[in-house]
């Protein structure tokens, strides 16, 4: 099935800008797309607009410019995405939703880890920063997930309320945290975004953690505990690479008929 007009447009625009705030040119392919008036096809109008009025030089300030427009343009996309990027974007997390093709739904799970499928709505990911040699010493780095047999054997069960709570934590930074989620003063703000985040996988999303706490109990109160307070089973690679050490994890899967999502918080120094 070909994807409507505005909707590939987009696509190829948050491609192009990405590309660009990397520091490579993806150019935008020739021809025109059809846009209609307002809705999506006024988004792109309005960013293709943006771009177009950035200065070039120098370098460095044009990088930094995109990068704002980037992240502007996908919180205006959706809801989604607007509230993806104001709990998650500054922190180490990887985001990634992929679409359900198995019944053991671990092997898409790994495909999701392995970045080998995009999302199925074209929204926004956020892939924990990593270079192409990282990517040449192992492949899924962070991750070095284990064999789709093994995979479930890692992961318990949550409760909702639990996985909303999970998520929420992800905001923390695993050093140094001087504002845990449960003290700040926009703790339920910062929970509404972790609720519209597990929205997307409806009512009826099942939802596991690699969280130890969560063996005895599907619903631990990692509100209480903070990100420091967890201890999870490893998903993560133990490869030194770039200078990085990988030395703490803590993920959330939500599982649909029709989607997985995964959410991971990394640890690194």
């Amino acid at each position: 099935m070909s994807l409507p007009a505005d909707r590939t447009a987009l696509d190829l625009l948050d491609a192009h800008l990405e590309a660009l705030w990397r520091g490579t040119d993806l150019p935008l392919p020739r021809g025109p797309v059809p846009l209609a008036a307002g809705g999506e096809g006024g988004l792109a109008r309005w960013a293709l607009a943006r771009l177009q009025c950035l200065p070039r030089e120098p370098n460095d300030v044009f990088v930094r410019q995109v990068g704002s427009l980037l992240a502007e343009f996908r919180s205006r996309r959706c809801p989604w995405n607007a509230a993806a990027l104001r709990l998650l974007d500054d922190t180490n997390v990887f985001v990634a939703t992929g679409p359900r093709r198995y019944e053991d739904w671990a092997h898409d799970v790994r495909a999701v880890l392995h970045r080998s499928v995009p999302d199925p709505r074209g929204w926004v990911r956020l892939g924990w920063d990593c270079t192409d040699s990282a990517r040449h010493t192992v492949p899924a780095y962070p991750f070095d997930p284990p064999d789709a047999s093994v995979l479930t054997r890692r992961l318990y069960p949550l409760t909702a309320e639990a996985a909303v709570a999970a998520l929420a934590v992800m905001a923390e930074e695993w050093q140094s945290e001087s504002a845990p989620v449960r003290s700040r003063p926009d703790r339920d703000a910062v929970l509404a975004d972790a609720r519209t985040l597990l929205g997307r996988y409806g009512p009826a999303a099942r939802c596991w953690t690699n969280a130890k706490t969560a063996a005895c109990d599907p619903a631990p109160d990692f509100l209480a505990a903070g990100l420091q307070g967890t201890e999870s089973h490893r998903f993560l690679t133990s490869e030194y690479v770039d200078g990085l050490d990988l030395f703490d994890e803590l993920g959330l899967i939500a599982v649909t008929d029709d989607e997985v999502g995964v959410f991971w918080s990394i640890g690194a120094y």
